[in-house]
């Protein structure tokens, strides 16, 4: 098991992730991490709470990019498969990193 680093809000985070899979996880934090300021200040400094923005302002995002896909695109079965995999995958590495924390 690899583990990837994230810092978020100023604050390290390290979870654990499959090998191979560290820049996708990188990536995903800095996403995390674009939203923190906004969350951070909607909270009033509470960071569980800014956390809990920050996951609404993602499923937001993603439920408008599912419900509203770009003009003439279709989102193939198999593109929807590989994006609850991944999620599945973060969730797991998050479990993880929860317990050893």
């Amino acid at each position: 098991m690899a583990s990837v680093t994230l810092e978020i809000g100023g604050r390290a985070h390290t979870v654990a992730c499959r090998p191979g899979e560290e820049a996708r996880v990188q990536l995903l934090g800095r996403m995390l991490d674009e939203r923190w300021a906004a969350a951070d200040r909607a909270a009033a400094g509470q960071p569980e709470r800014a956390m809990l923005f920050v996951a609404l302002m993602l499923a937001d995002a993603l439920e408008e990019s599912e419900t509203r896909p770009p003009v003439g695109a279709a989102i193939a079965e198999s593109a929807l498969e590989r994006i609850a995999e991944r999620l599945e995958s973060l969730a797991d590495a998050l479990e993880q990193s929860s317990a050893t924390s």
